[in-house]
């Protein structure tokens, strides 16, 4: 396996790598509100950490090249809490697209956006789709909110109410960077669709039919949502091991993936 960081390369070192049609895997961050007990940087952390372990279960004909973390994202749904740094959609999306311009110039056909932040998937689908219209590039998009997680890890409950700040990240963060959770903060934050929407069927926040467009204190004045009570070191090593495999396969998969099946996109008229 070819294991390098986007940034540590020369330019002539990086263009003999593009050679061997290596993977580029840019994973994606926040700084934004995670209530009391968890700092603002969870969400980059927990890219960081899950794509660095995600490489390190490559196989060794997979090459991967990792761009640096993208710490700030589209986050305007915090942006009422401080500390949050937000950047527009439209902002988001651009850089997106500016930086997989860059890397398709500097020759490279696959690659992947690996997201810890679910904020960022909008921006993300529109400049994927945009990239592989324009420049044919190969875009794969990944949340590790939408990987199946481990049987029997979270309950069934804490699955669908856990979004911002509860069992899921907060176990990630003993794991990744237990020094920087505040256990007296810890607590659960119910979610309004267990309480003020209990009674509904089909309208929720992300898990019902029909979303409503939320901000973060729409869902719990505290800003997060969760049983972050459920969270222990153990739970977030398995969560980590877990999820990184998962990445890996996708990894994979994106470096055996037929470019040649792809259409040839048609210039607009």
């Amino acid at each position: 396996m070819t294991i390098s960081e986007w940034g540590g390369h020369t330019t002539q070192s990086l263009r003999a790598v593009g050679g061997s049609e290596p993977v580029a895997l840019l994973p994606l961050g926040a700084v934004e509100q995670h209530g009391p007990h968890l700092p603002l940087s969870t969400d980059a952390r927990i890219a960081e950490g899950l794509s660095q372990a995600a490489i390190e279960r490559c196989a060794d004909d997979v090459s991967v090249l990792r761009l640096p973390t993208l710490n700030i994202g589209q986050s305007i749904e915090h942006a009422d809490y401080p500390g949050t740094l937000a950047l527009e959609p439209a902002t988001f999306e651009a850089m997106l697209y500016d930086i997989g311009a860059s890397v398709a110039r500097s020759g490279f056909r696959r690659l992947v956006m690996f997201s810890a932040h679910g904020g960022n998937l909008a921006a993300m689908d529109t400049a994927a789709l945009r990239l592989r219209r324009d420049l044919g590039l190969l875009v794969i998009k990944a949340c590790y909110f939408d990987f199946p997680p481990p049987v029997d890890a979270i309950s069934a409950r804490e699955a669908r109410e856990g979004l911002h700040g509860g069992a899921l990240e907060t176990a990630l963060m003993r794991h990744f960077s237990p020094a920087q959770v505040v256990d007296h903060q810890v607590d659960h934050a119910v979610s309004v669709e267990y309480d003020a929407l209990a009674a509904f069927e089909w309208i929720g926040a992300e898990t019902r039919p029909a979303r409503f467009a939320w901000l973060a204190g729409d869902l719990n004045p505290t800003g997060v949502t969760g049983d972050a009570r459920c969270s222990d070191a153990a739970l977030g090593a398995r969560l980590a091991a877990h999820y990184a495999e998962s990445l890996a396969a996708i990894v994979a998969e994106t470096a055996g993936f037929p470019l040649a099946r792809l259409s040839t996109p048609h210039p607009l008229t």
